[in-house]
């Protein structure tokens, strides 16, 4: 009988055991499952796609171009040899010329992940956007791509104290938009070196992002309403032609708010030198040396802009013009850019207003770094100061119909847009209702 007993009780202690021991092993387990969930998860995060490619599989290197750096040179400090150095450049060559790096511009090796860290792929960034893959991780091939682009579209507005500069700053806005409504929008309406206190403007505008967080600053204004002395002036973006991508602004009624040309081929200048057919010089005697373009001073390298849409019918260096862009406009005007730097257009190309031609340079004759203007009218060099120039060609019939129902919407939403003080004002009334996207808002003091 105590022997049953003992027996009973020792079967208790057993399976308590071995409850307890399945409670540690389950346990055990559980915590295993957690941890190699954990590390699962790690491992997602690690995880990073750029440029197409998971950097998490590579030991990722990344520079800059320095000067005497070329393609060769950096693989080599990075253990590839020269014959397939040689290999890599052949095959690549349809597709990027190795020579172009330039200094500065930022490059990424993706290696191996083992002793020697041997890059299989090389990425090259000429700019923020695109960027050239020279893949050599099986097979050998490359390609141009460009990081995903947003843009974003935002409103602002502002009333005038003492400068468009200021007023923007002071709202911690871009001041690229004040530059692109004085010298692209409202640059032949409105002279903005004259702006009267009190002056306004509402804008509907976009912002450019790379890769969702790298801001590369305004992309373009939508549309713009300026209030100048008490009279307004509407501005709407329009695409006019879409196979040379030409794009214009329009007013409400559909009237080109842009001349033919620009008052100047480079920005940010000053006139050195003006047209001048009665021009003499001490150093030649002041024997009588006409000048039959204008000079705009500026530093070397500074962007040389075509002051109107054409076709270059001459691009060379010659004499004392130098490196010179010639542009054929239509079958009246014609222009001249001289001493650059460099050329960018070839002959045949077609350019856009405000297109970049070439850079400021001093090649030729020339005592300071400058672009000399040249403007052709029938064939004739005159001063293009002193020209009644044209308007920007005007929107066609057809078209008009198009532009005017695409800006309607546009239109409601720039005047449902609220000055600050318009609103304060409103809410110092008693009782008012103003109306905001359609909705009455109504304010109570």
């Amino acid at each position: 009988m105590e022997r049953k007993r003992k027996r009973g009780v020792g079967n208790k202690y057993l399976v308590v055991l071995v409850l307890v021991v399945s409670i540690v092993l389950g346990c055990k387990e559980e915590e295993k499952l957690e941890i190699e969930a954990i590390e699962s998860l790690d491992k997602v995060s690690e995880d990073v796609l750029e440029f197409g490619f998971n950097t998490a599989d590579f030991i990722v290197k990344r520079d800059t171009i320095r000067k005497g750096d070329s393609f060769g040179e950096i693989l080599q400090r990075n253990n590839v040899g020269y014959p397939r150095i040689f290999n890599i450049a052949k095959k690549a060559k349809d597709t990027f010329d190795i020579r172009r790096l330039q200094i500065g511009k930022p490059y990424t090796l993706l290696c191996d992940k083992d002793s020697l860290e041997t890059p299989k792929c090389f990425i090259y960034q000429p700019n923020q956007e695109e960027y050239v893959v020279i893949n050599f991780l099986d097979s050998i091939h490359a390609y141009t791509d460009r990081k995903p682009i947003k843009y974003v579209e935002k409103t602002a507005t502002g009333v005038i104290n003492s400068s468009i500069s200021e007023t923007l700053e002071e709202q911690g806005l871009s001041p690229r938009l004040a530059f692109k409504m004085a010298d692209e929008i409202f640059a032949w309406t409105i002279d903005f070196r004259r702006l009267q206190k009190g002056d306004r403007f509402k804008l509907i505008y976009t912002d450019k992002f790379i890769d969702d967080t790298i801001y590369t600053g305004v992309h373009d204004i939508k549309a713009a309403y300026f209030e100048h002395n008490k009279e307004p002036f509407y501005a709407f973006e329009f695409v006019t032609d879409s196979t040379k991508g030409i794009v214009d602004y329009f007013n409400e009624e559909a009237k080109n708010l842009r001349r033919a040309f620009l008052k100047a081929p480079v920005k940010f200048s000053r006139i050195s030198s003006r047209y001048n057919l009665k021009r003499r010089i001490a150093v030649y005697g002041f024997k009588l040396r006409p000048h039959k373009g204008t000079d705009f001073a500026a530093p070397i390298g500074t962007p040389i802009m075509a002051t109107a849409n054409g076709t270059v019918i001459e691009s060379k260096k010659r004499g004392g013009n130098g490196n010179y862009v010639k542009i054929r406009h239509n079958a009246t005007y014609e222009t001249q850019y001289l001493h650059m730097q460099r050329r960018k257009s070839k002959v045949g190309d077609f350019v856009k207003q405000g297109d970049v031609i070439g850079w400021v340079g001093m090649t030729g004759n020339t005592g300071g770094p400058h672009v000399c203007y040249r403007f052709w009218k029938n064939g004739k060099q005159v001063d293009p100061f002193k020209q009644k120039l044209p308007e920007a060609k005007p929107i066609s019939d057809s078209l008009k119909i198009t532009y005017l129902k695409f800006i309607k919407p546009i239109k409601n939403q720039l005047d449902q847009i609220h000055f600050l003080e318009d609103v304060f004002e409103e809410q110092n009334q008693p009782e008012h209702t103003i109306k905001q996207n359609d909705h009455p808002i109504s304010f109570n003091n």
